[in-house]
């Protein structure tokens, strides 16, 4: 089939699926996302000693968020015409710049231009990370995505406890220690960048049939651009759903049931935690039961859960938060490949614009989140964002993997 024929191109010419090339793309996905998740983890610290408001708060958000992911379909669009393998570490560099300043940033503004640097990072990072899993995934595009995706997850997940042992004990300067994060994530993509390099020269000619894109009807055009556009929309409002707990929740425990910054970070790690775990098991169920009904049921699925979270006690949250995270969570990487077949010829862009272009317009709902909760309070603000995820009813507009296979004949 030719859709066969158009993803086959960008994996190894040997067409087997690199482990470890997967794993260690992974783990530096983690290393990446705990940095920049360390941000907003560190946000009771940054109120504290600078006296930050919500809104405050939300802009920093905003400024990391907006960065590390507008600038990713741009990346993608360029890499996909000329790849670029030491993109990767290059980027982690700014990372490591970003970690330096924040660490000694004595003000808002500072620490503004601190998450700007580790946002560019992050961006440079994302979608070319996506290719080299892509390409690495031989005939396991869904399980590949995992791998990848997996690691950001958990390195999100990391955050709250990373900041418990080092912020909360150390103080802002505490992250300085992450410059030696960053460090590792630079040896071990220099490593990545070398492998990256010979697959391009290895598999020049059939890149060069990749690149011909999507061809079809108008009508098929028409499907594609639609799905795209909705695509985005559903990442979009999950990932304000996303921001508003792991921005503000631990604000909402805090007020409601007097927990300490660390006690409250221990649910924000739960959520992360399970959301890495249903990230993982997301790529091998959507290749077995079907990409689209594994997005439907990651938004409609976890509904009804979150539209509880803010009537019941602190224990039964614990349990609700765990299932939250990994139902909702499950479509991280599946989002992906989804877009990936979509549009098989552009995998650097479709895949800087979901996971990069849809999070930057999360952000901006981190900042109208910040300015809710300073106008309305927290438990009204929780009563919005707990409302999102019912908008995965929109998913039903969205191909099935039939038509996706029509589509690409």
């Amino acid at each position: 089939m030719q859709l066969q024929q158009k993803q086959v191109p960008i994996a190894s010419p040997e067409q087997k699926t690199m482990y470890n090339i997967l794993l260690i793309i992974g783990f530096v996905h983690l290393l990446n996302d705990a940095i920049q998740a360390v941000v907003p983890a560190m946000f009771p610290i940054l109120q504290q000693s600078m006296g930050l408001t919500f809104t405050q708060l939300g802009l920093i958000a905003f400024a990391l968020n907006l960065t590390s992911s507008i600038i990713q379909p741009v990346v993608g669009f360029y890499t996909d015409k000329k790849p670029s393998p030491y993109a990767l570490p290059i980027g982690l560099c700014f990372t490591f710049v970003g970690v330096l300043g924040i660490a000694f940033a004595p003000s808002f503004s500072l620490v503004l231009i601190s998450v700007i640097f580790i946002g560019l990072g992050s961006a440079t990072f994302h979608p070319e990370g996506s290719r080299v899993a892509y390409m690495a995934a031989g005939n396991r595009r869904g399980f590949a995505q995992s791998i990848y995706q997996v690691g950001g997850n958990a390195g999100q997940a990391l955050a709250p406890l990373i900041t418990v042992l080092i912020i909360v004990p150390f103080g802002q300067f505490g992250s300085i220690w992450f410059t030696l994060v960053a460090a590792l994530a630079i040896g071990l993509l220099i490593y990545i960048a070398r492998w990256y390099k010979e697959q391009v020269q290895l598999s020049a000619k059939k890149q060069r049939i990749e690149k011909a894109g999507v061809q079809g009807s108008r009508e098929t055009r028409r499907i594609v651009l639609f799905a795209i556009i909705l695509l985005v929309f559903l990442v979009f409002a999950r990932s304000w759903f996303h921001a508003g707990i792991s921005n503000f929740y631990v604000f909402y425990l805090m007020e409601q049931f007097n927990f300490s910054v660390e006690k409250a970070l221990i649910y924000i790690f739960i959520f992360l935690g399970a959301g890495a775990v249903g990230t993982l098991a997301g790529g091998p169920l959507a290749d077995r039961f079907g990409k689209r009904n594994i997005l439907m049921i990651s938004m409609l699925g976890s509904a009804p859960l979150a539209l509880l979270l803010p009537h019941v006690g602190p224990v039964l949250s614990y349990v609700l938060l765990g299932a939250i995270g990994f139902i909702i969570l499950s479509s991280f990487s599946v989002s992906v490949v989804y877009a990936q077949e979509l549009v098989p010829g552009k995998i650097g862009m479709v895949s800087g614009l979901i996971v990069g272009l849809a999070f930057g317009m999360g952000a901006i709902g981190s900042v109208a989140l910040g300015v809710i909760a300073d106008w309305v309070g927290l438990t009204n603000t929780m009563l919005l964002v707990v409302s999102l995820p019912l908008l995965g009813i929109l998913t039903f507009f969205l191909p099935t993997d039939e038509k996706l296979r029509e589509i690409n004949k």
